[in-house]
């Protein structure tokens, strides 16, 4: 067996599809023996990620999702095949409104930043794919 494989899922864009994604998360993150809290705050920053993709890229076939394992730590690449996003026209979501809207949505590239330890976008008129790290160690 590989020390150090890739697992690729492919989802179509189906409700709930996430959870799909989470559920391999957890084995991973058990297999690479990472904490709770860690494989918690991977599954929610992989929800986050999933839902962006669904809602927001307009791609209506599928996503992809590459989980690369390495010693040190767990590499996430949510791909889909859309429109893409221009990062710098994405505001930061403001508390304040947030708490007297009614609209509570906003947060997600936010979110994932604080959950993960490293997160990279690229982005154009072919796709996006965003880069999330976990390190295996806190002080990494």
């Amino acid at each position: 067996m590989k020390k150090n494989p890739t697992v690729e899922l492919k989802l179509p864009v189906l409700k709930d599809m996430e959870l799909v994604a989470t559920q391999s998360s957890e084995v991973i993150a058990k297999h690479m023996s990472l904490s709770e809290e860690k494989s918690a705050e991977i599954s929610m920053a992989l929800i986050e990620a999933c839902i962006n993709a669904f809602e927001h890229s307009e791609t209506k076939t599928e996503i992809f999702i590459n989980f690369i394992i390495s010693d040190d730590s767990l590499t996430i690449k949510v791909i889909d095949k859309g429109k893409g996003f221009d990062a710098s026209s994405i505001p930061l979501p403001d508390i304040d409104d947030k708490l007297v809207s009614d609209k509570k949505r906003g947060w997600g590239l936010m979110l994932i930043k604080e959950l993960m330890d490293n997160v990279d976008y690229e982005s154009d008129h072919t796709g996006t794919t965003l880069t999330m790290v976990k390190n295996k160690n806190k002080d990494e």
